[in-house]
């Protein structure tokens, strides 16, 4: 099947961003992709908190992923919504950076709230608390696409294989990793994690990320790494999409997932076992 991902640089304007997205989705179809992914935060990549506050919205009356429903009902394709930024309501006030995949027909057949914070120094200069903001999910979600199981996980969640195992042993055969990198560790970790990832479970990684540098209208503009990158289960990398926006389109064949668990059977191999300190 041909895969699309949309490579892009989110401002923090949700409207913006919405009309860009649109447009692209269109011209994926037009190019035949069948299943269109978007990257982390798609409706805003912003640093301040009182500007998410003011144009974040519930995900009840939603206007931007409202918008995502009709276009990939009106160009009658699957969906990744790689996250957006949504209110909660939790009395501390923090959002939720979920993920949403959805059907031909407008459905939503998956959501998914990222589970591990970016809480990090990368340097004195780079510092993230994305729990001051965010408050991390508490499920791990594979869903049913028809095509194809997806297990669905968001940037950070990357860093840490038990959830990508376990998200195989359910049954997953696509792993999605949308993602807005931290240009450091991206140079440093964000391929060779990938590929990492494919190789443990068998299946196609699939990781559509924000590029370049955000305009910011509040707040501190931010730089991501790009690379949105697609890798098969045997651990090919399949398409690096540089660091440039863009429609970006491969063809995957589901098939690859059998050949390459037949061939290194990890998966059935699994052993419980004790530790001794």
């Amino acid at each position: 099947m041909k895969v699309a991902l949309l490579q892009i640089t989110s401002s923090d304007q949700p409207e913006d961003n919405l009309d860009m997205v649109r447009g692209m989705i269109r011209d994926a179809v037009a190019q035949g992709a069948e299943f269109v992914l978007t990257p982390e935060v798609t409706n805003c990549v912003s640093t301040s908190r009182s500007h998410q506050n003011a144009v974040l919205e519930r995900e009840a009356g939603n206007g931007f992923l409202a918008g995502m429903v009709e276009e990939a009902r009106a160009q009658g394709v699957w969906l990744l919504l790689g996250s957006i930024g949504v209110k909660t309501g939790d009395a501390d006030g923090r959002f939720a950076n979920r993920s949403f995949l959805i059907s031909p027909e407008g459905e939503i057949a998956g959501w998914y709230d990222k589970i591990h914070m970016f809480d990090v120094e990368v340097t004195p200069e780079e510092t993230y608390r994305e729990s001051d903001g965010y408050r991390p999910g508490e499920r791990a979600v594979v869903a049913d696409a028809g095509f194809a199981k997806i297990g669905m996980t968001i940037c950070y969640d990357l860093r840490f294989p038990k959830l990508y195992r376990t998200l195989a042993h359910a049954g997953a055969t696509i792993l999605t990793v949308p993602a807005a990198f931290s240009p450091v560790t991206g140079a440093a970790h964000w391929e060779p994690i990938l590929r990492s990832r494919a190789i443990e479970t068998g299946c196609f990684v699939i990781a559509p990320a924000q590029c370049g540098t955000h305009a910011a209208v509040k707040g501190k503009a931010r730089s991501t790494h790009g690379h949105s990158l697609v890798v098969a289960p045997w651990g090919e990398v399949l398409l690096d999409a540089g660091t440039e926006p863009g429609v970006y389109l491969v063809d995957i064949d589901l098939g690859a997932v059998e050949e390459a668990r037949r061939r290194v059977p990890s998966l059935s191999h699994d052993r419980e076992f004790t530790l001794d300190v």
